[in-house]
Parts: C-alpha cells; structure tokens; sequence
C-alpha cells in the first residue's frame, strides 16, 4: 500500500515537474511530450529542458536514499549517512578536480566515484581503531567531509570565471543545467548499484543476527560488511555525480520509511529508494515555484530541512549512550 502511494505521488510530481515553467504546459500535453509525442514544441522544452533535470532528481534521490538505508542497518547506527560520513564531501572533490582538469562531463560519474572511494579510504585509515566504532566513524566522517568540502571551495574560488558556475552546485546541490549526457553516464550506473544493493539485501538479513550466527551459517563477516560499503559509496558517489553534495535526504528518508513501513526487508528497501526519490524531486519543485527567491539550489531545502533532524539525531544518539555508561 506505502509502496503504491508512493508511486502515485512520484507520478504527479513527475507530471509537475515537467508541465510546470515559464511555458506552462497541460499535463496530458506534457506527459506526452515526454513520451515523445504530440506538439514538436511540447517535445522540445520537455524533453531537452525540464526531463534531464527531473530524472536527475529522481535517480539521485534513490540512490542517496538506498545507500543511507545500507550504511544505517551496516553499521547499526542512525546518523550513518553518507553526508555525514563524508562520501558525498569525497565524490564532490573528485568531480570538481575533473572539472578543474577540463574533463569530459561524461567522465564526472567516473571522477565522482573516485572522490567517494577516497573519502571512505580515509574513513578507514582514521576510523579504524581494533574494529569498528559507529560513533568513531561518524564523528570522523564528519572531519573528513569538512575537510574535503573545504577543498572543493578553495577549487571554485581559484576557477576561472567561466568555470565557477558550472561548479558552484558541488558547494549546495543543484540539479540544474542537466544534461542527457550526465544523467545518462551516472543514472546508468545507479541503476546497476542499486540491482546490487537488492541483491544483498540477504547478506545484510544474516548480518542483523550477529558475527557469530552469520558465521554459522556460512557468510564471510567482513567480506560481506565491505560489498555492502562499496556499494553504498557507489550509490552515493554517483547519486552526488548529478546533483552534489544534496543533505538530508541519506539521513532521514531511512528512518521515515522504519517508522512507516517497519523492519527492513527488500520491499521496504524499494520502498525507501522511492521515498528518496519523491523527496528530492519535491524539493527541487519547492525551490524552483514556492520560494521567494528564484534560482536557488536544491541542496538549499533539503540542508535547510536536515539540520535540525540531524541535532535531534545526535541529542539522541548522546542520550542513548549515557544512559548505557549508567
């Protein structure tokens, strides 16, 4: 039922996002002109201008969605997300520093996915004392994203003028300006990340029974522990490869589906992919149509609606642990 409600709104926000601009369109006209059909003017401003951007959102927003959904039951811990952990700080540097190379946008996806494997080896390298502590990762992906957002502002400001705008949403999120070309390079690959999430789902149910159970029956502790990363860094890396480093929706949607849908399961774990989606996608709408000023980034809302979740997360989180030290 969730899962069908959600494919109800994505639909209407999909027939919005095309249907609504400075040419507003009649929906039907606009989902045909999506289709490729109908009034070759029609075709022209959906196809080219409003459905990169929209399927954009869409992708990024389940992929960002699913791997906060791995890392959280990974590491069992509700402020594992990979803006917090620093993934989407590491996929922006690597972005940036293609475009600072003068680069084919093609190849962004690739240099993307390079920066969040850096920022999840640095993760490991300072994170990693005699195991692995969730709250030693978070508060050290948390320097770790610091530190590479950092770098990718110091990079915009020593770009040439014509270059800083085209890197300007690896400072906020942004999905605007997308091309076929990029949402084609990184969506695709998404798209396999996130077959190969479903198909861990298994690993990750005998993972929750505990290291001792789970080698009882057979299952490589560790080696499943590093699939599930790499995949979730893919997810991330190549979801922030279209809109940058979009906060909040890693972090929250996670807990939004647990709270609604219950356990995790492979049904909630598409569930959550779609609520991602929704997510981002709605967002964007907000900050293109209900807000007073024009032109800001997507990344704006979703960080403007993140922050005080993640206070709350960490209040939490805090209390939790010192009602375990008493």
């Amino acid at each position: 039922m969730l899962t069908c409600a959600a494919l109800v709104v994505l639909l209407a926000l999909v027939t919005c996002s095309v249907a609504i601009g400075e040419v507003p369109l009649a929906p039907d006209a606009a989902l045909k002109g999506l289709l490729g059909l109908g009034d070759a003017a029609d075709v022209l401003i959906v196809q080219q201008f409003r459905a990169p951007r929209m399927v954009a959102a869409v992708i990024a927003g389940a992929g960002l969605a699913v791997a906060g959904a791995l890392l959280q039951r990974m590491f069992r811990n509700p402020l594992a997300s990979p803006d917090v952990m620093g993934v989407t700080g590491g996929a922006s540097f690597g972005a940036v520093a293609m475009l600072a190379a003068g680069a084919s946008q093609a190849l962004i996806p690739l240099a993307a996915l390079g920066g969040g494997l850096l920022a999840a080896v640095l993760l490991g390298v300072f994170g990693w004392r005699s195991g692995v502590s969730a709250t030693r990762l978070v508060l050290v992906g948390l320097a770790v994203q610091a530190g590479l957002t950092a770098a990718v502002n110091f990079m915009v400001v020593r770009f040439p003028t014509e270059l800083a705008g085209s890197a300007l949403q690896w400072t906020t999120g942004s999905v605007y300006g997308r091309t076929w070309t990029e949402v084609w390079a990184a969506g695709a690959a998404v798209v396999v990340a996130l077959a190969a999430a479903f198909l861990l789902h298994r690993k990750l149910a005998v993972l929750d029974l505990g290291d001792d159970s789970a080698g009882a029956l057979g299952v490589n502790t560790d080696a499943a522990r590093l699939q599930v990363l790499v995949t979730a860094v893919a997810l991330a890396s190549l979801a922030a490869a279209l809109t940058g480093p979009v906060a909040f929706v890693a972090l929250a949607v996670p807990h939004m589906v647990r709270f609604l849908a219950g356990p995790p399961t492979a049904g909630t774990l598409a569930l959550t992919g779609l609520a991602g989606a929704v997510l981002l996608l709605a967002s964007d709408l907000v900050a293109q149509y209900l807000l007073p000023v024009s032109g800001l980034p997507v990344g704006v809302v979703t960080a403007t609606l993140g922050a005080p979740w993640l206070l709350v997360l960490m209040i939490r989180q805090s209390s939790s642990v010192n009602r375990s030290v008493r």
